[in-house]
């Protein structure tokens, strides 16, 4: 996207991403905090701390009961109750298969319900619940800091944050306003400088929250700004005293120095192709997919999404992350309540070009990997087919790869390689 993006949604380009793409295949290496693990993971701390990351911020939701494919958007608004889906062969169990209820993915534990809270007794229900499958754990982001810390003179920061998991424009919108005030404090009480850098690790729809956040960091004013500060504090009114916390931000941001100068550097693990990036926001950009190349037509960056036979291979995920592939514009999950609703649908109006179940189709049928900013990794974490892992509470079709421990040495050794190495 170019700078001054000023909110636009990211296009659907079928195009070779080039040289801005690499394919890996998942070695899981030494087990974790085996001294093998623990030597190569503080290697990658020194490296971390060379490039000057200052914080890790590990950024992750909640699956369960969340629509995580987006039906409910489809459902209630899309007009499949009007039969728009009649006559594609495969479409209806497509849809069982992404439909609450349906597939497989179970209710939570204690009638948990969006917005969840950030703090300590959702994190553990959730890591109770879930444990990897799709959740950065307490254990994994404490080995994560110990191991990355074993041999620096100044530790580097981690931290754990979790987003409302409410999977809609107003929901994203609301969240990507929480982390950004958590990256300035964080700013503030490390005392970051110029030169200085915050990277963010973020699963999922979480990582819809950063592309927002790029949009909000751009320096200079911006239309698109003031629409989305003006949507906040309107609905805030209804529902909060924030609104002098929002003015207050929405002043600081056009100064460029909201982060005292340094750099916010972004990591997205199966994350959908949905919002514009503004690069101008951000430093280092980077998109890690769950993804195995199937296609018989030697375009191995875009994934394969045929009717019916992709019902097939979803449950044995074979061929990579569907809730990247399948949760893109026109999916998402209904906001509670007409000011909610009301208050996200003037959020679609900046955000979102597309709606409708026709659109979403098209948009799904394009079958897009990559973003257009940043590098992409597209890695074949061989985690179900290879494996038998069958069960979608387990695997989340294909969306629980990127949070395991055994993948924790993997993936910081590609984001260092990838984003801190040195030319050479």
């Amino acid at each position: 996207m170019p700078t001054e993006n000023n909110f636009q949604h990211s296009p659907y380009s079928r195009a070779d991403p080039g040289e801005r793409v690499a394919y890996r295949e998942f070695v899981a290496g030494a087990p974790p905090d085996s001294i093998a693990w623990k030597d190569a993971m503080a290697a990658h701390g020194e490296a971390l701390a060379a490039a000057q990351v200052r914080t890790v911020l590990f950024l992750s939701g909640a699956m369960l009961g969340t629509d995580p494919f987006g039906m409910q958007r489809l459902d209630e608004a899309g007009g499949l109750k009007r039969g728009y889906s009649r006559g594609i062969p495969g479409l209806e169990a497509l849809l069982a298969f992404m439909r609450e209820g349906s597939n497989g993915i179970p209710a939570p534990a204690g009638g948990l319900t969006p917005p969840l809270a950030d703090d300590e007794a959702m994190k553990k229900a959730l890591d109770d619940q879930v444990a990897e499958a799709g959740n950065f754990s307490a254990q994994a982001v404490e080995l994560f800091r110990q191991a990355i810390n074993r041999d620096a003179k100044t530790p580097i920061h981690s931290e754990r944050l979790h987003w409302l998991s409410e999977h809609h424009h107003l929901g994203r919108a609301r969240a990507a306003v929480k982390v950004l005030r958590r990256l300035i404090d964080l700013s503030q009480t490390g005392k970051l400088s110029a030169g200085d850098r915050v990277l963010v690790l973020a699963h999922g729809q979480a990582g819809l929250l950063l592309p927002l956040i790029s949009n909000l960091l751009a320096p200079g004013s911006s239309s698109g700004r003031r629409t989305f500060f003006h949507n906040q504090k309107e609905y805030a009114k209804l529902s909060s005293d924030e609104v002098g916390e929002l003015d207050e931000l929405e002043g600081l941001l056009p100064t460029g120095e909201a982060l005292n100068g340094a750099q916010l550097d972004i990591v997205t693990f199966g994350t959908a192709v949905r919002y514009g990036w503004d690069p101008s926001g951000i430093g280092k950009l980077l998109h890690i997919v769950n993804h195995r190349p199937m296609r018989a037509d030697g375009k191995r960056w875009l994934a394969k999404m045929e009717l019916p036979q992709i019902t097939m291979e979803m449950p044995l995920v074979w061929g990579g992350d569907y809730i990247q592939q399948l949760a893109v514009a026109g999916s998402d999950a209904m906001p509670k309540g007409p000011e909610a609703q009301a208050a996200n649908k003037a959020l679609w109006e900046l955000l979102e070009p597309w709606d409708g179940f026709e659109r979403w189709l098209e948009c799904a049928r394009k079958c897009v990997r990559c973003q257009t900013d940043g590098m992409c990794l597209l890695v074949d974490y061989k985690d179900a087919a290879a494996t038998g892992a069958g069960q979608p509470k387990d695997h989340l079709y294909g969306h629980a790869a990127y949070t395991r421990a055994n993948a924790l040495l993997f993936n910081t050794t590609e984001i260092v390689r990838t984003l801190y190495s040195s030319p050479a």
